[in-house]
């Protein structure tokens, strides 16, 4: 997702020299932590596993053909419940490429896209096209546009009637799955045979402290618009829960893209605006400051209720290539961010877990090589192996003991994080870049691929 889980600069930067309790006036009936009704640990991966892949190999082309029909079916629902009642069947109806083209053109003569986002939707549409095909699966002409047929229905249905993104959106999983939408259409893009999970059983470590009410931090790198999809793949056969509960930290770029907008719908997301872009429109500035703090207190109130799982990228934004060398690497962390989300996290009143976590799929869904400041970038797509990884929780305390400087300290702090992040990602690179597969494996990151 693009710029997908930023950082609470402005919003956070303005509470952190107080108690959060006080500042954000957590005075409220907050429920205590939910029972999670899920085991962990190799059992449970077991049970889920037979499941999960019996999911897995079903026909995908049988999936999308259902998904087609569902939304259909649903959008006729739909028209009596929530006034749905000149939405464009269009899209829904079409089973051929030739239909399909047509229907852009038939929808920007109508008026319903302007002339930019139907070439942008024509364009994506035969990207998609060239990288399933390339990935040699069997019926994919037919995937492909009904996969395509999905997205432009939900895009068009979009611009007739815009979602609205609250501070803290949950996924929408019905009447229509957004979930499911995002992993089917993101799930042909995967070369699961070169792709790898490491340390698959800190995954299952933090599942139990779910269970404990405990809340789980995720300070990741981030690189393509996908990473959402490809994390909820990468897990769903053996941490289903993680993969569906999982909340992001979402920029506002991947909440107003027409392209982007019904993925992010699908995820369960904290919205900010991004410091990338905060200075775009300087009268906007004090409204997105203002958002931002409303989205924190939603964070904090998440986070004290516990049993939470965040993501969040402190770099700001996604991994860009090195514009030298062409080589790609986690973007540096920002300290300050890093330290926002810890305090959060501890103020909390809830047990809280700060992991690294490390992702290599840029391939999939390469982002601009500069950051943009309008919205619609171009999206080129390819079939390609990803990874994922994680390492074990790295304690802020056990690193600030050794400090009597609280900003060294913090330094040191996200320092240790991004070096383990780092070092995740080049095994990963190493497997999946360099070839080597499980053979990759280092005694602190093992590698494995548990869908097999």
């Amino acid at each position: 997702m693009s710029s997908l889980s930023l950082t609470f600069f402005t919003a956070l930067s303005r509470v952190s020299s107080v108690p959060l309790s006080s500042s954000l006036n957590l005075n409220l009936n907050v429920p205590p932590p939910f029972s999670l009704s899920f085991q962990s640990g190799p059992r449970r991966f077991a049970s889920f596993k037979l499941k999960a892949m019996s999911k897995m190999l079903q026909d995908v082309e049988s999936t999308q053909k259902a998904i087609v029909a569902t939304s259909s079916a649903q959008d006729k629902d739909k028209k009596s419940s929530s006034g749905e009642v000149n939405h464009s069947r269009t899209f829904l109806d079409v089973r051929t490429e030739q239909e399909l083209l047509s229907g852009i053109n038939k929808e920007t003569e109508a008026g319903r896209l302007s002339s930019n986002l139907a070439a942008l939707m024509e364009e994506l549409y035969h990207n998609y096209k060239k990288t399933v095909f390339s990935s040699g699966k069997p019926g994919a002409d037919e995937l492909v546009v009904s996969n395509m047929a999905v997205t432009f229905d939900r895009v068009l249905l979009d611009m007739e009637e815009p979602f609205e993104f609250q501070p803290y959106h949950k996924a929408l999983r019905e009447p229509f799955d957004y979930y499911m939408f995002g992993q089917n259409y993101i799930r042909p893009l995967i070369d699961f045979s070169n792709s790898y999970v490491g340390n698959i059983s800190f995954f299952y470590e933090m599942e139990q402290k779910l269970q404990q009410g405990h809340n789980i931090v995720l300070i990741s790198n981030h690189q393509t618009e996908a990473d959402p999809a490809i994390i909820a793949l990468l897990l769903e056969s053996t941490n289903p829960y993680i993969s569906e509960n999982l909340i992001y930290v979402a920029g506002d770029r991947v909440l107003t893209d027409p392209l982007c907008k019904p993925f992010s719908m699908g995820r369960n997301l904290i919205c900010v605006y991004s410091k990338k872009h905060m200075l775009d429109a300087p009268e906007l500035i004090e409204m997105k400051r203002k958002a931002n703090t409303r989205s924190l207190k939603e964070m904090a109130l998440l986070l004290r209720g516990g049993s939470q799982i965040i993501w969040i990228a402190p770099s700001g934004g996604r991994d860009r290539p090195d514009p030298v060398t062409e080589e790609w690497h986690p973007a540096p962390f920002d300290a300050s961010s890093v330290d926002n989300m810890r305090r959060v996290a501890e103020h909390s009143g809830t047990p809280g877990h700060i992991y690294p976590l490390a992702l290599l799929c840029y391939d999939i869904m390469p982002p601009p090589r500069q950051v943009e400041k309008e919205i619609g970038e171009r999206r080129a797509v390819s079939f390609h192996g990803v990874g994922l990884s994680v390492a074990p929780e790295i304690s802020f305390s056990d690193i600030a003991s050794t400090f009597e400087n609280p900003e060294e300290a913090k330094e040191a702090y996200t320092q240790a994080l991004y070096n383990s992040v780092n070092e995740q990602y080049n095994v990963l690179k190493s497997a999946i870049h360099g070839k080597q597969g499980l053979k990759a494996s280092i005694t602190s990151v093992s590698l494995s691929q548990p869908w097999n």
